[in-house]
C-alpha cells in the first residue's frame, strides 16, 4: 500500500432519510464519552502509545453524570477493550445499567497494521473498504470478548466516515453510527467533509436501518445564518495570518460551535443549543474524551483545575439542559429503538 497521505479526500456524502421530530417532544441529550488510549496530541501519531490509566479516574466524570440520571454511551477503542485496567470498570458500570457501550475505531492502534502510518490513514474511511471492515470485526469482536455483549453504537476516531463505513457498519450488524461532524472539513489531511451536513438524525445505508445521530456542531454569532460561507471565507490559507476566524468569533459575529465542554465555554454550548433548539432540532450530542478526566492527557484539561473546571462545565449544562430546556437524558441505542418501535 503506498503512503496515501497526499492522496484526495474522502467524499463522505450519503443518501439521507432525515427524521423528523414533532417540535413539542422534549429534547434528548446523549453523553458520547471517546473512551481512548492516552497519547500526544502535538506529536504524530505512535502505534506504541496505549497507556489508558486514565480510566482510573473516570468515575469523577461518571459521578457528575449520575446526579442527572443521565446514562453515558463510552465508545471504546482497542487498547480500551484489550486491556483489563481499560474495560474493568466500564464492564461494572454496563452491566449495573449506569453505562453503555459502543465501539470507537483509531485505525493506527487497532489491529491489523498494514498500512503505512501515515496522517491520512489515521481516517478509518481512508483505509480502503476492506482494511476498514476488518479492523472494525476485530474492534467488535474484543469489546464482545472483554464486555460480554455486541456493541452496536460507532464511532469514528477523528470522524473518520464515509460511505465504505457505512457498508461496513451495515455488514457487521451495527445499528447506530454517532460519527458525523457537521460544518467540519478533514480534506487538508485526506480526511472527509462533513461541510453540508447539519445536526438532524437520519437513516442511512442500502437498507436505510442503520441511524446516524451527529454531533451537535453549528455555527453562532448574529451573522450565524451566514455561517458557513463566512467561516470557509475566513479560513482561506492566505487569510489565515490575519486569524479572522478568531476575530469573527470574538466580535460575535460567528463562531463554530461543538457541544463539547473541551475547548468551548459554558456560554458557548449554551448558546449554540438555544440556537438549535429553536430551529426545532430536539436531539443533542455531548461529547467528549476520556483521557480528559486526567489532568496532562489532553490539550483541554493540563491541571487539578482545569479538571474542576471541566467536570462544573458539564454539570453546570446537564443542569440547564435538563432545567431549562425540560430535556430528557437518553442513550442512542434507546432512541434508535424507540424510533423503530414508533
Amino acid at each position: 500500500m503506498t503512503d496515501a497521505s497526499t492522496g484526495p479526500a474522502v467524499d463522505a456524502r450519503l443518501d439521507r432519510t432525515y427524521v423528523s421530530l414533532p417540535e413539542h417532544v422534549a429534547p434528548r441529550l446523549f453523553v458520547i464519552v471517546d473512551t481512548e488510549e492516552e497519547f500526544d496530541w502535538g506529536k504524530p501519531l505512535s502505534r506504541d502509545q496505549v497507556s489508558v490509566t486514565a480510566m482510573r479516574s473516570i468515575g469523577r466524570l461518571q459521578s457528575v453524570l449520575a446526579r442527572w440520571r443521565i446514562v453515558p454511551t463510552y465508545v471504546v477503542d482497542f487498547p480500551i477493550a484489550a486491556q483489563p485496567e481499560g474495560f474493568s470498570h466500564l464492564k461494572e458500570l454496563h452491566q449495573s445499567g449506569a453505562a453503555a457501550i459502543g465501539a470507537h475505531l483509531h485505525p493506527w492502534v487497532n489491529p491489523p497494521f498494514t498500512e503505512p502510518l501515515t496522517p491520512r490513514n489515521s481516517f478509518g474511511c481512508a483505509l480502503g473498504a476492506s482494511l476498514e471492515a476488518e479492523k472494525i470485526r476485530i474492534l467488535r469482536d474484543r469489546i464482545e470478548e472483554s464486555f460480554g455483549m455486541q456493541p452496536t453504537v460507532f464511532k469514528a476516531g477523528r470522524y473518520g466516515f464515509g460511505p465504505t463505513t457505512a457498508a461496513a457498519l451495515e455488514s457487521l450488524d451495527f445499528t447506530v453510527d454517532v460519527s458525523v461532524n457537521p460544518r467540519m472539513d478533514f480534506t487538508a489531511e485526506g480526511g472527509p467533509t462533513f461541510a453540508s451536513f447539519d445536526t438532524r438524525p437520519f437513516f442511512f445505508g442500502r437498507q436505510r436501518r442503520l441511524l446516524e445521530i451527529p454531533c451537535s456542531t453549528d455555527y453562532e454569532g448574529v451573522a450565524a445564518r451566514a455561517g458557513r460561507p463566512l467561516h470557509e471565507a475566513a479560513s482561506l490559507r492566505p487569510l489565515r495570518w490575519a486569524r479572522l476566524v478568531g476575530i469573527l468569533a470574538r466580535l460575535g459575529i460567528v463562531n463554530r460551535v461543538m457541544l463539547s465542554p473541551e475547548g468551548h465555554t459554558l456560554a458557548e454550548m449554551k448558546a449554540v443549543t438555544r440556537r438549535l433548539f429553536h430551529r426545532g432540532i430536539r436531539t443533542f450530542s455531548l461529547t467528549m474524551h476520556s483521557p480528559s478526566v486526567k489532568p496532562g492527557c489532553t490539550p483541554y484539561v493540563r491541571n487539578a483545575a482545569d479538571l474542576d473546571a471541566f467536570l462544573d462545565r458539564i454539570n453546570a449544562y446537564c443542569e440547564f439542559f435538563i432545567g431549562e430546556l425540560d430535556g430528557v437524558a437518553s442513550t442512542p441505542d434507546e432512541f434508535c429503538h424507540a424510533l423503530q418501535a414508533a
